[in-house]
């Protein structure tokens, strides 16, 4: 383990794969790539540095957390740069190359999901030995892969002199759930970016194609709900209880019947329930995650105030108190085609990209989205770029891998829309 500053861009892809932190967990990934940009020059900001600590969405327990950090330091971890973190994770990186010029972002997100990886041993990370060493926690969705393309642009910018203006490296913890997007986007540090580029691996697009343009993800909002109630023996005095679980079976269904939207495409899902009581017993709590996702900002806060009062309706039905705290959040945005522009240009120049797709719709939600929105509000322009990998398997599926060809491919077509971007101005 020890130091990333010394391996290649696969070797890290495959060490960060092999240690994967979930959301608001990422001690041990934030340490080891602020390590390894000090030591290209880079500024740092850690933690409450890096984002609006009061902004974060979904924050594990603190015993969680505590759990976490240990953990990273047990893998590895430098611990001074743990120490700089506190409870906080996430990391943004500036250094200034030659004139001062023109600034530009780059956004990768970095936090695993809580999820099982297959332990087929034809799956390539358990035949080549990397494969997550953290039960129930899994990069199942490329973040180690765009870590490693970060830090490869930041050396291929390290290592020449042709380009001219100051890199601002946004590594963003907890993008699963939508939870850190919006704190880092309030930290101060895009307020004087020029242009932010964000970068995915795969979402449908093989090896070898570039997506200059993603955009148009669906807003979101996931939601927390707790319904609380009086407990009874449900055969002697069912009457005497107040039922949680009635009332959160009710919210479910009515939140499955909510109509759609007139104005553009709605989803709405209940992902988690959890009744922690017997089956002789009125259950005195319930609790339950929902989403609603909206193809416009305003579609999907109406839907989100439909949900709200479905939730409710339901425990007043059942006579139960609820309380509800948002999980996650995203906003949509549009790419700006000048960026497009760039990174297309770019990418028809590298000779391992086959294919160049002007723009696509992003098929979920992505809370690099108000990362993307806070340039544009504040004059600057933004796209999020997608770089084709091969996949075994679906995104956030159990044997989700990457291509790790594809990891070379981002780094050039990355660094080269920089370049052209700062001349530019």
């Amino acid at each position: 383990m020890g130091t990333l500053s010394d391996r290649s861009l696969v070797e890290i892809r495959r060490d960060l794969h092999a240690h994967p932190e979930v959301g608001w967990t990422e001690y041990r990934t934030t340490a080891l790539v602020a390590e390894a940009l000090a030591d290209l020059g880079f500024t740092l900001h850690l933690g409450e540095a890096a984002l609006d600590p009061a902004d974060r969405m979904g924050v594990p327990p603190d015993g969680t957390l505590a759990s976490a950090r240990a953990r990273a330091e047990d893998e590895g971890a430098p611990a001074d740069y743990v120490d700089r973190l506190d409870e906080t994770t996430g990391l943004v990186a500036t250094r200034t190359f030659g004139d001062a010029g023109t600034t530009v972002g780059l956004r990768v997100d970095m936090d695993a999901l809580e999820r099982e990886e297959d332990a087929d041993p034809d799956h390539p990370p358990y035949r080549d030995g990397y494969h997550s060493r953290h039960p129930n926690e899994m990069h199942a969705c490329g973040h180690d892969g765009h870590v490693a393309i970060g830090i490869g642009v930041a050396r291929a910018l390290t290592a020449t002199s042709t380009f001219d203006g100051t890199l601002k490296l946004f590594v963003q913890p907890a993008e699963e759930g939508c939870r850190g997007g919006l704190a880092m986007s309030r930290s101060g540090h895009l307020d004087d970016v020029d242009h932010l580029l964000a970068v995915h691996l795969g979402l449908g697009y093989g090896t070898g194609t570039v997506v200059a343009g993603f955009d148009r993800p669906y807003a979101n909002a996931k939601l927390d709900v707790t319904f609380e109630g009086e407990a009874a023996h449900a055969g002697v005095a069912p009457d005497a209880g107040r039922n949680a679980l009635q009332a959160a079976a009710t919210a479910i269904t009515n939140l499955y019947s909510l109509p759609r939207d007139a104005d553009g495409l709605t989803r709405v899902n209940v992902g988690q329930v959890h009744a922690p009581n017997a089956q002789n017993v009125i259950a005195e709590e319930a609790s339950l995650r929902l989403e609603v996702r909206g193809e416009g900002e305003r579609i999907n806060e109406r839907l989100l105030d439909r949900a709200r009062t479905t939730v409710a309706a339901a425990a007043s039905m059942h006579d139960v108190g609820h309380r509800e705290a948002l999980y996650g959040k995203a906003t949509t945005f549009e790419a700006d085609a000048p960026m497009i522009d760039a990174v297309a240009t770019t990418a028809e120049a590298v000779d391992e990209v086959t294919r160049v797709v002007r723009r696509a719709r992003i098929p979920a939600s992505e809370d690099a989205a108000y990362l993307v929105r806070r340039v544009q509000e504040r004059g600057g322009t933004a796209t999020y770029v997608g770089i084709g990998s091969e996949i075994p398997a679906g995104h956030h599926e159990s044997r989700f891998d990457i291509d790790e060809d594809a990891l070379a491919i981002g780094v050039d077509v990355l660094v080269g829309a920089i370049r052209q971007l700062s001349a530019a101005g």
